[in-house]
């Protein structure tokens, strides 16, 4: 059962709708084959590797606009971790990656990153950009204190790895990746 993750869109009512159905709770990212101690651009990295994969988990009308895409907003620069056009929804979908769990800071730093796309990106035809802040692990009154006087469409979710985390430790390292098993097959194929 996929539960919706916490949105805060106050002043979007015709979005808020649209926007709780695009962002699910959890994401799993079994396709990924992250160890333990991973870091966001490794995260990042195999997002973007695996974007068919990707695409297929946020859900239907994402379409990759970029990762790491540049801002300059006051002679500063900033990267957006991931970019994405919702055809649907006509608007830009901003994913910030978290390898741990949500802090409040997290909202203030994507409420930003939101109000610089639509500023600096959004065309007058487009809806208000929509955050996603995907973490490792969250707590719902957190997430609601972080997102209750915030007027943008954000929503917080987690991400998991199902698959590596459900692992025997002693197993855990010693079975072939899933790169591996994949190349394994691709070699077979071509045989």
């Amino acid at each position: 059962m996929v539960k919706r993750s916490q949105i805060s869109t106050p002043r979007c009512h015709g979005q808020s709708d649209l926007a709780q159905q695009l962002t699910k709770d959890p994401y799993c990212f079994d396709f990924l084959s992250l160890h333990a101690d991973a870091q966001e651009r490794e995260l990042e990295a195999g997002l973007v590797e695996h974007i068919r994969d990707f695409l297929l988990e946020l859900g239907v009308g994402f379409a990759f606009v970029g990762r790491q895409v540049h801002l300059e907003i006051g002679g500063q620069d900033y990267y957006l971790d991931l970019l994405f056009y919702h055809l649907q929804l006509r608007c830009f979908v901003v994913v910030e990656l978290k390898i741990g769990p949500f802090s409040p800071e997290h909202a203030g730093k994507l409420n930003f990153y939101l109000s610089a796309v639509d500023d600096t990106m959004r065309h007058a035809a487009d809806q208000p950009t929509i955050g996603i802040l995907l973490c490792k692990e969250k707590r719902d009154v957190v997430v609601e204190y972080a997102l209750r006087d915030l007027s943008k469409p954000i929503g917080v979710a987690t991400w998991e790895t199902r698959l590596v985390e459900s692992l025997p430790d002693k197993l855990q390292g010693r079975l072939p990746s899933i790169e591996e098993l994949e190349a394994e097959f691709r070699s077979s194929d071509d045989e």
